[in-house]
């Protein structure tokens, strides 16, 4: 069938302001929450929150204002190439 299931990891935070550096690209789904991503030095942001799929990029550094406690699924991207 060429399917694959993921296995993903659960993580959550309460409300608050969190600086985040992304070492590897993470690709998460909001189960709960509701964010505002402010990149370092931009007064600019990106919306997200519960039934969002978001992919974040690797090397991102950012300011996550959660204003709804968060409570998603995430996967990080491996650095090591695979073949199937």
């Amino acid at each position: 069938m060429g399917l694959k299931k993921m296995k993903n990891e659960r993580w959550g935070c309460s409300p608050g302001k969190y600086q985040l550096k992304f070492d590897a690209e993470e690709t998460c789904y909001l189960l709960k929450g509701k964010v505002k991503a402010y990149p370092k030095g931009s007064s600019e942001f990106v919306e997200f929150g519960v039934g969002d799929l978001v992919t974040i990029p690797k090397g991102l550094h950012c300011t996550w204002d959660v204003s709804v406690a968060v409570d998603k699924y995430y996967k990080f991207e491996s650095t090591a190439s695979s073949s199937s």
